[in-house]
């Protein structure tokens, strides 16, 4: 860690299959540091097509799945795009990530070998630091604390925390069920435990979602249910009552490459460009 030459730090949080609305009918953690002016809360209105694998990519290379090459789920393969964990590793910082598997294929190796790649450290790889499950049922408490263990052993610089209870209860028993909403509500709790101790450790905090859910226990398309998901900003570099309701999810990877304080991908767009029919 002694050559490490970036000094700002930031943990971005993704909670799988989390819709905006129940974001803000049940984290009550979330929204009382929003309604004390602590935070920001932000809609974001997803990429589509709406599932976890294209977003995942989208999320950390701020490129849409048209030219990043991740269109589905069933696309098995590391990107080849510049991901945020690139980025950083370039401007001198660490890398971790607390997560579903799928993200090590992404931007580490494809296939998942769960022998070789539920725990990796090697400073060469994008995600240098990784702990990583392959079982949807993985508890969120546990994903957590893989991702406490990481940022108190290793202080990385990007740190990916991604947990899929959300998303799994909610296939389940749809985004109409109790069980779905207490799943949300058990996150923000779990959130609650651990978000001072990131906070006072000089850590910017990022929370989010990659899609939302609909009443079907689907997501993938156009449906608000699926592509409106919350962003909670905890940053100092972030303005304070900007007056930015709502941005595109294709925006979020510019975004933490300016709160990092290092430069952006060459290939990242911003909404605004999209929504103009630019290249970017």
């Amino acid at each position: 860690m002694s050559n490490n030459e970036l000094t700002e730090k930031l943990i971005l949080v993704v909670l799988d299959g989390c819709r905006y609305d129940t974001a803000m009918e049940q984290m009550g953690v979330m929204n009382h540091f929003v309604e004390y002016h602590q935070a920001e809360c932000i809609k974001v209105i997803a990429e589509m097509p709406s599932n976890s694998r294209p977003l995942y990519a989208v999320l950390a290379t701020g490129v849409p799945s048209y030219r990043n090459g991740i269109l589905t789920n069933g696309h098995v393969q590391r990107i080849q795009e510049e991901s945020l964990f690139d980025l950083v590793k370039q401007a001198g910082g660490i890398t971790g990530a607390a997560a579903y598997y799928w993200q090590s294929e992404l931007f580490n190796e494809a296939p998942y070998d769960i022998r070789r790649h539920r725990i990796q450290n090697d400073e060469h790889q994008a995600i240098q630091h990784g702990i990583f499950y392959s079982d949807d049922t993985y508890p969120d408490s546990h994903v957590f604390a893989d991702a406490n263990h990481i940022i108190q052993t290793y202080q990385p610089n990007f740190m990916l925390i991604h947990s899929m209870n959300i998303d799994d209860v909610g296939h389940k028993f749809t985004a109409n069920s109790r069980e779905y909403v207490a799943t949300v509500n058990q996150a923000d709790t779990i959130l609650g435990m651990v978000l001072p101790q990131w906070l006072e450790a000089g850590y910017q905090v990022l929370v989010t979602a990659d899609h939302g859910m609909d009443e079907n226990g689907l997501h993938g398309g156009s449906l608000a249910a699926h592509r409106e998901v919350p962003l909670f900003i905890f940053s100092d570099k972030f303005p304070k009552n900007s007056g930015l309701k709502q941005m595109d999810q294709i925006e979020l990877a510019p975004l933490i490459c300016s709160l990092l304080d290092i430069e952006a991908g060459t290939n990242m767009q911003i909404g605004t460009a999209k929504r103009k029919g630019r290249n970017g």
